[in-house]
């Protein structure tokens, strides 16, 4: 009886001392967009690695945003820094990273972060 009670003890501070975290990435396509772009040339440098992020915590499964807006706030921070509106520029290998941690379901905090490179055609 006495090792039951001590292995039911260690497992319970095992499980309450250990580290509660997953992340995930994801490689997609966001332009959806009818411009044709050859890369097949030597016409485009890479000139820039921006990124964006997001991120909301969960108390008893309340609070926050979902996770679509979470993604969008993450990609428009992207972008704005991404600054595109000068000369002929686009974004390109578009990644997006979810983390998440915490002791579900008493504290969860989750995080996006959606990062790219910015190249520019040069002819």
């Amino acid at each position: 009886m006495k090792k039951i009670g001590f292995y039911s003890m260690l497992l319970l501070l095992t499980a309450f001392l250990s580290s509660c975290g997953i992340g995930t990435a994801l490689v997609t396509n966001h332009n959806q967009n009818a411009t044709e772009v050859h890369l097949s040339g030597n016409n485009f440098k890479v000139i820039d690695q921006v990124s964006g992020s997001s991120e909301v915590s969960y108390v008893l499964a309340i609070g926050g945003m979902k996770k679509r807006q979470l993604y969008e706030n993450a990609y428009s921070s992207m972008l704005k820094k991404a600054n595109l509106l000068n000369g002929s520029k686009a974004i390109i290998n578009v990644m997006t990273e979810e983390h998440v941690s915490g002791f579900a379901p008493f504290f969860v905090r989750r995080t996006i972060t959606v990062s790219a490179q910015v190249v520019e055609f040069t002819r």
